[in-house]
């Protein structure tokens, strides 16, 4: 990753308004990469590092995307766009989860994300498709499927090596974690997060183009209705490509440009972390005022009596 010589300015602010008089304050920070790795403006420290959680999952498909998993299943981009989701356990969305394990001859039982709380299957926890594309590489390259989501699995480690080769870092330099799916996840500065989510929308690689294609044409397999993402790449109609995670985490790239943006809230709410991205997408100039305020109605007015408030701009570099 390129610096400048400042790679730290003020925070974001997020207040929680209720009727107009503050009741919460969130600290958000944020940071613009181009697909070289240049810082071109922050809020914050471009320095932070956290767990990419969810944001990861784009990448985490290039094992599928990069291996001729895609072509010997059979499998199309709506299936490719439910390997990068977060989903939210509805029907179509379960169902083409197992569209996936079904074109791959592989038992839904396999899977080895939990089962949500009230639910009957894996199929229906959010990172399951995910799961499936791992099982889907697996059973391409003849690897063995029950220890799948083991750090030193040839799955893990191809997944490993991508982003290395993206961040061009050695991947022995990389701090993993199971998430709570029980995949690795990695924990990486807000600049290298946004550098990956420029290079996914620069349109260079053409893996990386096949799961924008995906994500920006089936955004409601992402997420689902009403969530940010699918809202998101639904209203700027594939400008955008969006993936959140956990504790706060937000990553977006503008399609065509090479240029990404990630979002930290350090307390981790997810409610800050979407006020951000409206706020500084609009500033940015990278939506529309009408999807600004579309956006806005969902995501930073709350109700009849509470809204968010945010404060604060990205410093140029």
């Amino acid at each position: 990753m390129t610096r400048g010589k400042r790679t730290q300015s003020a925070e974001l602010e997020v207040t929680l308004l209720r009727e107009g008089i503050p009741e919460s304050i969130h600290r958000v920070q944020a940071v613009v990469c181009d697909d070289r790795g240049r810082i071109l403006s922050v809020a914050g420290n471009a320095e932070t590092a956290t767990f990419a959680r969810s944001a990861l999952k784009p990448f985490q498909a290039l094992a599928v995307t990069t291996t001729g998993t895609l072509e010997r299943f059979g499998l199309t981009d709506r299936d490719l766009a439910i390997i990068c989701s977060s989903h939210k356990g509805k029907i179509e969305q379960v169902r083409q989860v197992f569209n996936v394990l079904w074109r791959c001859d592989i038992d839904p039982s396999a899977l080895q994300c939990p089962i949500p709380e009230g639910k009957q299957s894996p199929l229906e926890y959010n990172c399951s498709g995910k799961h499936a594309g791992m099982l889907a590489v697996c059973q391409q390259r003849n690897w063995p499927l029950n220890t799948y989501l083991q750090r030193n699995h040839p799955v893990q480690q191809l997944i490993l090596s991508k982003v290395a080769e993206l961040l061009r870092m050695p991947g022995e330099e990389f701090i993993s974690a199971h998430d709570d799916c029980g995949a690795p996840t990695y924990f990486m500065q807000l600049g290298q997060m946004g550098t990956l989510y420029a290079q996914l929308s620069s349109g260079t690689n053409l893996d990386m183009e096949r799961i924008v294609r995906a994500m920006t044409h089936h955004p409601n397999m992402v997420a689902g209705e009403g969530e940010f993402d699918t809202e998101l790449m639904r209203q700027t109609q594939g400008e955008l490509v969006s993936k959140g995670g956990a504790e706060g985490v937000q990553c977006i790239g503008r399609v065509g440009e090479g240029m990404g943006l990630a979002i930290k809230a350090i307390d981790g709410t997810k409610r800050a972390k979407h006020a951000v991205a409206i706020h500084l997408l609009r500033q940015m100039g990278w939506i529309t005022p009408s999807v600004a305020e579309s956006m806005s109605e969902t995501f930073i007015s709350l109700g009849k009596y509470k809204r968010l408030e945010v404060v604060g701009e990205l410093s140029l570099l």
